[in-house]
């Protein structure tokens, strides 16, 4: 279970520069937050790994409690992004356009619309359609994969959200074995 959470960490933080390096976010706090959710996984691996090679009781307890946490964000989060009907797309996605004014560049720019419900030639955007005034609202191409990325990232995370729960499960078995390689008479 350790080598699951350093190749999730791994695959994060390089995600996260992969986006910075061409360009295609611009946001420091989305870029942190992955790296940082991905340097926390690596730990929380390593403490793991550490825990079981050593067969130290509080480490594995630690990782035990740790993976269960993140099993039940994990899973709150899956079903919340499995559960929204598309008004509640539509919602949460004007939301968050008016709230971020660096995600509303990076979407302009990628995907070459200006607006999110209607185009105002009057408004400033980073679209290349700005400029001979071509531009479609931004809104219908974003809902139109929406619906498919939650429904992708719910399923994944509920899979993974079950792999974390046997995790728990095989930690909690392990950690209560006597460890082989202690001296026998010192349970006796």
């Amino acid at each position: 279970m350790p080598a699951f959470f350093w190749l999730v960490s791994l695959l994060l933080i390089g995600i996260a520069a992969w986006g910075i390096g061409f360009g295609l976010i611009s946001s420091f706090r989305v870029v942190g937050v992955a790296i940082a959710v991905g340097i926390f996984l690596f730990f929380i691996a390593l403490v793991g790994l550490i825990g079981a090679v050593k067969h130290h009781q509080v480490l594995l307890f630690f990782y035990m409690i740790i993976l269960l946490l993140v099993f039940i964000v994990q899973f709150s989060v899956s079903c919340a992004c499995l559960a929204l009907n598309k008004e509640q797309q539509s919602q949460l996605l004007e939301v968050g356009w008016n709230n971020t004014k660096s995600a509303r560049t990076d979407l302009e720019r990628n995907l070459n619309c200006c607006g999110f419900r209607f185009f105002d030639p009057n408004e400033t955007c980073s679209s290349d359609c700005f400029r001979s005034h071509q531009c479609q609202p931004c809104a219908p191409i974003i809902e139109e994969y929406s619906g498919m990325v939650l429904r992708f990232v719910g399923g994944i995370g509920l899979f993974f959200s079950f792999t974390e729960i046997l995790g728990v499960w095989l930690t909690y078995r392990y950690r209560n074995q006597k460890d082989p390689r202690a001296n026998p008479s010192a349970f006796l």
